[in-house]
């Protein structure tokens, strides 16, 4: 039996880019999985599998989703509700925070708590967006879409903003950028990366990889 990985279109992201990545790992692992970029709530609704990109502004993202009523009830149902497996992707995983504080306050999804915060590089000469490749440092060990990660794998950033989490241990890997930056959180069911998974070549097919196996 097949199930869908929703790659959900709500009028951001990178989402052929994304639909390719998870697209190649169902097929070079054999996982019974087929891809749809949708914007349906029916095909949300009955997803396997649900992955939430983005890109842009916090508030640009949140009013696409908001502007899709059913789309985000669906989303919402399938995830707190029936805990279907979910991955949002840079901004997608920023909008798992409470609110996002860029150009303004607005209200995200609240699923993992904490605030997304302008980088504030400790060396000056840093620039903003921290954008390129960067290794991570995994800090919470055991969540299962991290089996395939290795030590010194690269993945690449391209982001101003950073979630800070309420509690640490929704944080499950993280990137020296001046500082501590969140790559990775997660719990339970859900998990987010700071980084472009789909542009991060073999470490994030690992990951995706990691995602669908769970």
């Amino acid at each position: 039996m097949t199930g869908t990985i929703a790659i959900i279109d709500y009028g951001s992201g990178n989402l052929r880019s994304a639909a390719k990545a998870f697209e190649r790992v169902t097929r070079d692992h054999g996982l019974p999985f087929s891809v749809s970029v949708t914007c349906d709530p029916s095909v949300i609704a009955s997803a396997a599998r649900l992955v939430l990109p983005g890109q842009g502004a916090f508030g640009d993202c949140m009013r696409g989703l908001s502007e899709r009523p059913a789309v985000l009830e669906a989303l919402k149902q399938s995830v707190q509700q029936k805990q279907v497996p979910f991955f949002g992707i840079c901004v997608g995983m920023q909008l798992l925070a409470d609110r996002g504080l860029e150009h303004g306050e607005h209200k995200g999804l609240g699923w993992i708590g904490g605030d997304v915060v302008r980088m504030t590089p400790a060396d000056a000469r840093l620039k903003i967006p921290h954008m390129g490749w960067n290794t991570i440092s995994v800090v919470q060990q055991g969540h299962p879409a991290l089996q395939h990660i290795l030590p010194g794998d690269h993945f690449y950033f391209v982001h101003s903003f950073m979630m800070e989490s309420k509690d640490k241990r929704d944080i499950l890997a993280t990137t020296e950028y001046g500082g501590s930056v969140t790559a990775i959180v997660g719990r339970d069911h859900i998990i987010g990366t700071q980084f472009h998974v789909e542009k991060s070549q073999d470490a994030g097919l690992r990951l995706i990889r990691g995602f669908l196996e769970m």
